[in-house]
């Protein structure tokens, strides 16, 4: 069987390093695309493209970079709302399959930064659509968000409850995109899947998520902030178990749900082809074990200075998965104690600590 070609975006930032490293150790050709932005350190970005064989020296905005370690791997630096660029590399490379992971990220930083998440979120998913419409793909994979429920309390989170109550930006341009990407795959039939990823840690992850932050500070001996005095859950989900489920989905594009009543209509589908799913752990874990973990790890108390709730935060996400169990036999492998262990291997590594 030939290799599929895949188009990565996102391909520096931590959930694109590791769906990127897998695709290439199963023999597929990957095309990975970064903005390589600064809104967290790009030494960290860099050091993931190189441990995948892209080496920064050659990195060049605009220009393709093979990687030394493996020769199906290319690198391209672009910014998502550069249309015409996105629109030529499309057209040039004829991809099978596009993953796009790549978006501004952040809740807190949307409080901020609002119209970054516009240009990024909205303008670069737009870029994206058009150019898969214009130089059709099998299908096109997206990342969505828990971070959609909002206000919304029924747990666990179902892809069939209503997602309108967003309390952040970067909230609303995660289901901006789940909207986008119906109205492209009903006018244009492309094939979409969006994924509501649930907390996700493990090696190489992002300096902004608690897990960075609180190992960070516990091994310098620095006290961490608790928001909310500790009274959170969320559903933390390992890295190697979100590949694995992207990797199963890649080459089964959804069809058009024949039973979807628009009197009645499932959020979650179509008559399109055209499918959301929550991507998680479906096992929400308490802040306060979460942090008894990360201490257990490292063999440290943590000085906690307890703080209020932050705007844009959730008191607790819990996926419900069954729609993933159903249509690809998805089956979360790692308990949260076994996957803070091995971020913290890999923390002490990087970071010599």
């Amino acid at each position: 069987m030939s290799a599929r070609k895949i188009l990565v975006t996102g391909t520096a930032g931590f959930i694109g390093y590791h769906l990127t490293n897998m695709l290439l150790d199963n023999g597929d050709e990957v095309v990975g695309l970064d903005a390589v932005n600064d809104y967290y350190d790009v030494n960290l970005k860099y050091d993931r493209l190189a441990n995948a064989g892209i080496e920064r020296k050659h990195v060049k905005p605009g220009k393709l970079t093979t990687s030394v370690k493996f020769p199906g791997y290319r690198f391209i630096q672009l910014n998502l709302e550069e249309k015409d660029e996105i629109t030529k590399l499309f057209r040039e490379e004829r991809f099978d399959y596009v993953v796009h992971l790549a978006a501004q990220a952040g809740v807190r930083y949307s409080l901020t930064n609002p119209e970054v998440y516009i240009n990024s979120n909205i303008t670069g998913f737009l870029n994206i659509l058009e150019a898969c419409r214009h130089n059709p793909v099998k299908n096109l994979l997206y990342a969505s968000s828990s971070s959609v429920y909002g206000l919304n309390a029924n747990l666990p989170f179902s892809v069939r409850s209503n997602v309108d109550h967003p309390v952040s930006l970067y909230a609303a341009s995660k289901k901006s995109n789940e909207l986008m990407a119906h109205t492209y795959s009903h006018l244009f039939g492309i094939p979409t899947i969006g994924l509501r990823f649930f907390t996700v840690y493990g090696p190489w992850g992002r300096p902004d998520m608690a897990l960075f932050l609180f190992t960070d500070a516990i091994l310098r001996n620095r006290p961490i902030e608790v928001y909310n005095h500790g009274h959170m859950e969320r559903d933390f989900t390992y890295v190697d178990d979100i590949v694995t489920g992207i990797g199963r989905m890649i080459d089964l594009p959804p069809d058009g749900n024949s039973s979807w009543n628009p009197e009645n209509p499932d959020p979650s589908s179509s008559f399109a082809p055209y499918r959301i799913y929550n991507i998680g752990n479906n096992s929400p874990v308490k802040l306060m074990d979460f942090i008894s973990a990360i201490e257990d790890a490292t063999g440290k108390q943590a000085e906690k200075i307890m703080q209020p709730m932050q705007p844009g935060d959730v008191i607790k996400t819990w996926a419900d998965v069954q729609d993933l169990r159903n249509d690809f036999n998805y089956h979360p492998q790692t308990p949260v104690k076994v996957g803070i262990a091995e971020f913290i291997s890999w923390f002490r590594e990087y970071y010599q600590l």
